[in-house]
C-alpha cells in the first residue's frame, strides 16, 4: 500500500472500527496525521488543535483494525492511557507482522 492509497483507504473508513489494516495502511496514515498536524502547528495552535480532533478518530479507527490484524480486539487501545509503558505495548503491537489469512476479525489486508 502506497501513502496515497493509505490516506485515502483510512479518510474514506473515517469510523471503520472493524476488519483488519496492515502495517503499511497503519504508519503512512500515522506519517501522514504526525505531518499535517506539525503543519497545522507552524500555521497556529488552534488549527493545530482542529486537525488533531478532526484526525483522531480515523487515527483510533486505523489502531483498531491494526490490532484486529494481529488478532487482538480495538480495546486494547486503552492501554496507551498508561503513560510510556502503555504506549511502548502499543507500539510493540503496532510493529507485529499481522496474522496471516483469516482471524476473528476478518481477511488479511492483502488477501483482501
Amino acid at each position: 500500500m502506497t501513502f496515497g492509497e493509505s490516506i485515502s483507504t483510512c479518510l474514506r473508513k473515517y469510523a471503520t472500527f472493524d476488519g483488519r489494516a496492515g502495517r503499511p495502511e497503519y504508519w503512512w496514515f500515522f506519517l501522514f496525521s504526525f505531518l499535517v498536524q506539525m503543519a497545522g502547528g507552524m500555521v497556529s495552535q488552534a488549527l493545530a488543535g482542529l486537525l488533531s480532533l478532526a484526525l483522531l478518530l480515523p487515527i483510533l479507527a486505523v489502531g483498531a483494525r491494526r490490532l484486529h490484524d494481529i488478532g487482538r480486539s480495538g480495546w486494547w487501545l486503552l492501554v496507551g492511557l498508561i503513560p510510556l509503558i502503555g504506549w511502548l505495548v502499543l507500539l510493540y503491537w503496532f510493529i507485529q507482522r499481522g496474522a496471516e489469512g483469516v482471524n476473528a476479525y476478518g481477511d488479511a489486508p492483502a488477501a483482501a
